[in-house]
């Protein structure tokens, strides 16, 4: 039976960096589930994390969505070219972005009050009339 989590992040990963041939995928079951680790190119490692941690955090996303078809769970964890796990400054950085995402959305600065804007006008867009 094809390893379909593996071959998508294999592919994914491939199309984002510049030596696709140093692409590195391998699952390790754990006690919570199975991990993907995936290894790049050390000159790759920018694109696959990408700004903030936003790359690998779309790719766990859509890992997450392809494994709760089938109740389970599978991580994935970028292996740094020594060996460690991804770089510390850029999974603070993720971490700090999925805190975030917990909190509900501040909409303190829109502006709702048609008294300040004009009948008919909201947020400086167009008239509904």
């Amino acid at each position: 039976m094809p390893d379909l989590e593996l071959e998508f992040i294999q592919y994914a990963v491939k199309a984002l960096v510049t030596k696709p041939e140093a692409v590195k995928v391998e699952r390790e079951t754990g006690e919570r589930g199975d991990v993907l680790l995936l290894t790049v190119d050390p000159e790759d490692m920018g694109k696959v994390i990408g700004k903030a941690g936003a790359t690998a955090r779309s790719l766990r996303t859509l890992l997450r969505a392809m494994a709760s078809q089938d109740n389970k769970a599978t991580g994935l964890k970028i292996v740094e070219p020594d060996g460690n796990e991804e770089p510390a400054a850029q999974l603070e950085a993720v971490e700090v972005i999925d805190a975030d995402l917990d909190e509900e959305p501040k909409t303190d600065s829109l502006v709702d009050d048609e008294d300040e804007l004009g009948p008919g006008r909201r947020h400086g867009g167009r008239s509904n009339l």
